[in-house]
């Protein structure tokens, strides 16, 4: 019975108060502009710095993607889709030994597949094959950078 008092107030401060929450790479408010600016940034971008570069690329324009999804603006998220897998293409072209920032490429890639996903699950059935060859793409690009991260 002691012990049943310190647990009870425990519990209670402990649904009471509200948790600080951790900022994310999802928390950011990605935007048409943010993508040009870094596909801008991408055509000045040295070689060992395109990997990663692509990486975020293929971030924001899926997290835009999940957005317009969800606000069921279907033809514009399929558009950015297909410019996704076009990106990532070009990552698994681009992965070499000497880029910077690798390992930080491939773990964007890891999150940005984990987006995919929870997008195939809450897609239609329509939209489910665009989406599956979009999360295979960047699943093979994620594949490939870790495998480089590996080799080093």
């Amino acid at each position: 019975m002691r012990f049943a008092v310190p647990i009870a107030v425990l519990l209670i401060l402990g649904t009471s108060t509200i948790p600080t929450r951790a900022s994310s790479l999802d928390d950011k408010n990605f935007d048409q502009q943010t993508i040009e600016a870094l596909e801008a940034k991408l055509d000045k971008a040295q070689p060992r710095e395109q990997c990663f570069l692509y990486a975020e690329l293929v971030h924001q324009m899926t997290e835009v993607s999940l957005r317009q999804y969800a606000a069921g603006d279907v033809e514009k998220a399929s558009g950015l889709l297909k410019q996704v897998q076009k990106f990532a293409h070009k990552i698994h072209l681009s992965v070499g030994e000497n880029d910077k920032r690798l390992k930080n490429a491939e773990i964007l890639l890891r999150r940005t597949a984990f987006r995919l996903t929870e997008m195939l699950h809450s897609s239609s059935f329509e939209d489910r094959a665009l989406v599956e060859q979009t999360l295979a793409q960047v699943n093979q690009a994620e594949s490939e950078a870790m495998m480089q991260v590996f080799r080093k």
